[in-house]
């Protein structure tokens, strides 16, 4: 991949400059400089260097195997990297999730099935030292459009139901900054949609920091303030995009030239890197 290629490269970091120019009046809730990972003398990323800023919503895509959920891992002290470093709020990976500094979403719930949505948002707080108020996760549960179902159990929700309740969970814990691994993966579209709907809107109430993987470019576009674009073999960032688009957002933005023109971008950019290849 050439440090100088033409097209989306170009305006990514045009993009990029054109936001770092806005980013001293906040501060940087993660970052990561010059991440390498290797496994078994496979390199699932290659130098990898990103910002988020505190209050920032970014979505990060590329091709399966690029290393997005590595980079994730990395981020959450799940993963330590080969070379480079990593923060979170200052801190060491390891040391902010001990502090309760971030939530994490998997693509699958796993929610105790014998719990309630309730019990299952309050779980994990408990399970860090923290007193759990049961208030506040019923607040949770009724902010992600879950109110009358906090005595529910999994097998009563349905798939978008029971990510809602994982989403409240991760809010509870007090955290900063969410790790978003897929969570809308196993939806079908429309419930993809309705989800990144919610999303936005939980995010917008809670003002949290949202770093969110995932393989759908409408998706990553309609969530993001800023999309990370990623290449493989090794995992790099072949683009930065800045999403331009009214907020708050809801389903009409789909149909907006402005939303198709962001897409197209971010396809193209895609693209790219397989053609470096």
């Amino acid at each position: 991949m050439g440090g100088d290629e033409p097209g989306a490269r170009a305006t990514a970091e045009s993009d990029r400059e054109s936001h770092d120019r806005t980013r001293t009046r906040t501060q940087t809730a993660i970052r990561l400089d010059d991440v390498t990972v290797d496994f078994e003398g496979v390199r699932a990323l290659a130098d990898v260097d990103l910002r988020v800023e505190e209050g920032e919503f970014v979505t990060v895509i590329g091709p399966s195997g690029c290393g997005k959920t590595t980079m994730l891992r990395v981020v959450g002290g799940l993963q330590a990297p080969t070379a480079g470093t990593v923060s979170v709020g200052g801190d060491s990976p390891d040391r902010a999730r001990r502090a309760g500094e971030f939530g994490v979403v998997f693509q699958r719930h796993a929610l105790l099935p014998w719990k309630s949505a309730l019990e299952n948002v309050v779980f994990l707080r408990t399970l860090a030292g923290k007193s759990p108020d049961r208030e506040r996760a019923r607040d949770l549960l009724e902010t992600v459009g879950l109110a009358g179902f906090a005595d529910a159990r999994p097998a009563e929700l349905s798939g978008g139901m029971r990510q809602r309740v994982a989403i409240a969970r991760a809010l509870h814990l007090g955290a900063s900054v969410l790790l978003m691994d897929e969570p809308f993966g196993e939806l079908d579209e429309l419930t993809r949609e309705e989800m990144g709907v919610e999303v936005r809107r939980v995010w917008r109430e809670e003002r949290k920091t949202v770093l969110f993987v995932t393989h759908s470019v409408p998706e990553a576009v309609f969530l993001a303030d800023r999309c990370v674009v990623m290449s493989d073999d090794p995992g790099e960032i072949e683009g930065v995009f800045d999403v331009d688009l009214p907020r708050p957002r809801d389903e009409s933005v789909y149909g907006t030239s402005a939303f198709q023109e962001h897409v197209a971008r971010v396809r193209s950019a895609l693209h790219e890197g397989y053609e470096l290849r």
